[in-house]
């Protein structure tokens, strides 16, 4: 009966679990753009596509953060759903004290791939950055003795924090896959490895002492702005009637899901003394296409908010925050932002159904 008291003050609403209990008492999260908030302009990368500048940030913050959205990210609502602050980026600690560190660390990095970079340069393909996850856990290992000394004390400390590993190797399909060297069928085999690089790092993390894990899959690829505008055909059987999504990216996404659900399945059996979930991005997002009304999204589904022009808003040469692009009047009504990433309100679906709607497997809250 305790316990499901607690599990009942944990799920009221929304915003009840502000005043409940803390189910997670720190997150530590890695990753890509996705979920970056501020690692990529701390590193001193290229200022590309432009994420220093406004629109991004306008909604929630009101100037630029360094997050690929007009305003929060999904891991700021799973932050603020647990009574947490904003995760801070790892290189803004690492820079002198940050008075949140015991609350997590986020060590995402914008352009960030889950194979190393040298896999990429190999071929001749040039990265937004070389932080690949390998990178981002050695950052965890170099800051876990700022947030722990004893086994003792971070088996403790780690036993009730939540880490979010991913979502990550998106880039590593779309930089192969826009570089015009493979097809996406010819990128297919290397699901296995990426995957692989996932569990890996969270094998790791575990044998460091994490026990509540989250990994999640690939949102929809065929729907996003940059995959339509890149890879769009006249052959109309190539695009769902119900989405106007591209049928074979949407695909590559699920095999991708499935693939990294059975590896997952796996480590369970391996560690079953850890929490692994399974995070939907893709069931949980692929609705917003459906009926995106329903949602709240009058803007046109396909259609980038911010970008340079083009049947979907989307000109490679013409990033969101660059000169050259526009920006619509309501965010708020765009699932879209960048031709890349959604915006503040299609995250905010997302996490509600993440958190509260059964899209997490097992269960966030628990």
């Amino acid at each position: 009966m305790k316990i499901l008291l607690v599990f009942l003050l944990c799920c009221l609403s929304w915003e009840s679990v502000l005043s409940g209990p803390r189910c997670y008492e720190a997150i530590f999260n890695f990753g890509d753009s996705l979920s970056d908030t501020g690692n990529y302009l701390l590193s001193g990368a290229p200022k590309f596509p432009g994420i220093e500048n406004l629109p991004y940030g306008e909604t929630f913050f009101h100037h630029p953060t360094g997050r690929c959205s007009n305003g929060r990210l999904i891991i700021d609502f799973i932050a603020k759903a647990f009574g947490l602050p904003f995760v801070p980026p790892y290189l803004a600690v690492a820079k002198g004290p940050h008075g949140h560190i015991r609350k997590g660390v986020n060590f995402a990095v914008a352009g960030a791939t889950a194979l190393n970079s040298s896999f990429f340069s190999a071929q001749n393909i040039a990265l937004w950055t070389n932080d690949s996850l390998s990178v981002q856990l050695g950052w965890f290992k170099n800051l876990k003795s700022s947030l722990c000394t004893s086994k003792q004390e971070c088996d403790e400390y780690f036993k009730k924090s939540l880490f979010l590993v991913g979502e990550i190797g998106g880039n590593d399909y779309t930089f192969l896959s826009i570089s015009g060297q493979q097809s996406i069928e010819q990128i297919r085999p290397l699901v296995p490895q990426i995957v692989g690089a996932v569990t890996g790092a969270i094998s790791m993390l575990i044998e460091e002492g994490a026990v509540n894990l989250v990994a999640p899959g690939q949102l929809p690829r065929g729907c996003g702005s940059l995959t339509l505008t890149l890879f769009q055909t006249a052959n109309e059987s190539a695009y769902d009637p119900r989405t106007g999504c591209l049928k074979a990216y949407n695909a590559f996404a699920e095999y991708h899901n499935n693939y990294l659900k059975r590896e997952l399945q796996n480590l369970r059996e391996q560690y079953p003394h850890a929490r692994i979930m399974y995070a939907d991005y893709y069931s949980a997002a692929i609705s917003m296409f459906h009926a995106p009304k329903h949602y709240g999204f009058y803007g046109d589904k396909l259609r980038a908010c911010c970008g340079g022009g083009g049947p979907y808003n989307f000109n490679a040469s013409a990033f969101c925050g660059q000169s050259g692009t526009t920006n619509c009047k309501d965010p708020s009504a765009f699932v879209n932002w960048d031709g890349l990433h959604y915006t503040e309100s299609a995250y905010h679906h997302i996490s509600k159904r993440l958190i509260y709607g059964g899209f997490t497997s097992p269960p966030l809250l628990s």
